[in-house]
Parts: structure tokens; sequence; C-alpha cells
């Protein structure tokens, strides 16, 4: 789950980010020594770039033009960046529909990665149905990633995902969980399933999910994506106007925004963060954040203590 970006979000943006804007974004480039870094999805030793985006909201709209032409802008400057994990679902309004469009309008669609959602509690046949308006709204004949939405039954089985997996209409297969009185039923599932992908929200300002979850995740051998890393938007209006810590310099961090990605990122258990990004000012906030150096532990002890006296 996703939301809008709140315009006062990146009060601290790194000089020079916004004079790349307008038609240069497509042709965004990064010093090979500064590219976004990947990780392995621990089922298929293939790598993922570790920032993405979500969809919820942003991407739902009808007839705009203007949004549509921004959201094509925030598509190329993700792939420009190395990015290529995009996360939708078919709850999320016309989201699939205009991520169809757009990949089909920029030609992008074989170089990222999609990951869609069902609800978990739909029938087997309402479940296939799901599958197919999902491949059609987004105007592909496979999905990198098919997820069961809301996973809170302890008895959940993965039987059907494995059949769509085995016949091709999705390269992965995964879950997700939104509401702490799913957690211990989440962890069953994990621990029994070993599903590819686990995505949960996690964030410097919610961090319920990091003594349970995200280990969980890890010991089952799943690729961990995070959503909600700016819970929705609190994070930012929280810290208001201020300032960045100092201490932000040590580990790269030039904006709000990439403080509180690389606190996420550097986590052991997580692959990659989809914040919902709706300007292509804010991609490229995003992706520095996927870049150079992460907070170690005690950095990361250091950053909670900040967060927790504000």
């Amino acid at each position: 789950m996703h939301t809008p970006i709140d315009p006062q979000r990146r009060c601290v943006l790194k000089a020079g980010i916004t004079t790349a804007l307008g038609s240069a974004l497509p042709h965004l480039t990064f010093a090979a020594e500064d590219a976004l870094q990947t990780r392995p999805i621990p089922s298929s030793g293939e790598r993922l770039p570790i920032v993405g985006i979500g969809t919820a909201v942003i991407f739902d709209f009808e007839n705009d033009a203007t949004k549509f032409a921004e959201r094509r802008e925030v598509l190329k400057t993700l792939a420009a960046g190395g990015g290529k994990l995009i996360d939708t679902a078919h709850s999320y309004g016309r989201a699939e529909d205009r991520l169809g469009e757009l990949m089909a309008d920029t030609g992008l669609r074989d170089k990222l990665f999609i990951a869609t959602k069902y609800s978990s509690g739909a029938s087997r046949d309402a479940a296939a149905a799901s599958l197919q308006n999902s491949l059609r709204r987004l105007k592909t004949n496979r999905i990198d990633l098919m997820q069961a939405w809301n996973v809170g039954d302890a008895n959940f089985d993965f039987g059907q995902l494995r059949e769509w997996k085995k016949a091709g209409s999705c390269r992965y297969v995964g879950m997700t969980t939104s509401f702490d009185s799913q957690y211990s039923a989440i962890g069953k599932v994990l621990a029994r399933e070993k599903p590819d992908f686990f995505q949960v929200n996690y964030s410097l300002g919610d961090r319920d999910a990091e003594e349970y979850l995200l280990p969980a995740a890890r010991d089952a051998g799943a690729a961990l994506l995070i959503n909600l890393p700016f819970g929705r938007n609190s994070m930012f209006r929280k810290v208001g106007n201020r300032p960045l810590p100092d201490f932000a310099a040590e580990f790269g961090a030039t904006s709000w925004a990439q403080f509180f990605l690389k606190f996420i990122l550097s986590h052991p258990a997580v692959t990659a963060v989809i914040p919902g990004t709706d300007k292509p000012e804010y991609m490229i906030d995003n992706l520095k954040a996927g870049r150079g150096a992460m907070p170690d532990a005690a950095m990361r002890q250091r950053i909670i203590k900040y967060w927790d006296a504000l």
C-alpha cells in the first residue's frame, strides 16, 4: 500500500537534483562506482535493484494527461537510474490499467520487474479470474511476481500460486500483510510454504515487524519487500522543516527520504523498498538512497534513538 507524496517531503534535497529534471530525466546516468545496489532473490539468485516504486493511489487516475505524462517520466527515471521493481495490485483501482498503458507507451516492459496481487480470500475461480484480469490490464503475458494480498489464515496454501508459476503465468510467488493481527499466522505460512517473496510495511516510524516478521522472512528464504517506508507521509510531517542530523552525512543521506530509506535498506533481511513515487524528482531522490554507504548496526541504533526522541 502506498500514498501520494507530501510536497514538503524533500526539504533537504541535494543541490543539483532539481536542475537535472525535465527532458533530461530519461537519460539520467550515475557513475559506475555509484550504481544502484542490487540484492539476490534467495530462491533463484536473480538480482533485484533495491529501490522500486509502489502504485497505490498515485497510479489510480483516469483521463488526466498531466498525470499520465508525469508518471511516464517516473517510469523512465526509474529505468534510467538502474531500477526495475514496480508493485501494484488489482485492488488499486485503475493502477494496473495505467501501468500497462505506460509500459506500452514507453516500451519498458521487458526492462521492468512487475509485481501484483490478488485477494488471499478469493475462491479458486475468482483468483484465476483475477490473474487473467491483471495480465490483461498490464498488457503482458507474464507477471514477474504474483502475491496473495493480506494473508491472515495460518493454513493458507500456495498450491494455486505454484500452479500459475509452473504454467509460466508468473515467475515468482509471494504474499503480503498489512496488519499486526496477521503476524502470527503469516509466520506459520512463511515457515511452511517458504515463498519466493514476502511484503510487509516497515519504517523507522513503524518497527513492529522488525522483531518477528523480518527475521522470519529471512529464515524462510523469502526476498523481502518493504512498503509504506514513509508511514503514509506521517514521517515527513513529524520532521517538518528540521535539518538532517549531522550524522546523516556519515552514510550519505542528503534528504529526509534518503535518511528514511537507507535505515530500512540497512536491515539485513530487506531485499528492496517500494515507496509510492509520483514525481520524477522524487524518483531521483529515492534512487540515491540505494547508492553508496548504508548505516551499520551501531548507526541504526543511533538513528532509532534520534527518531524516538523527536
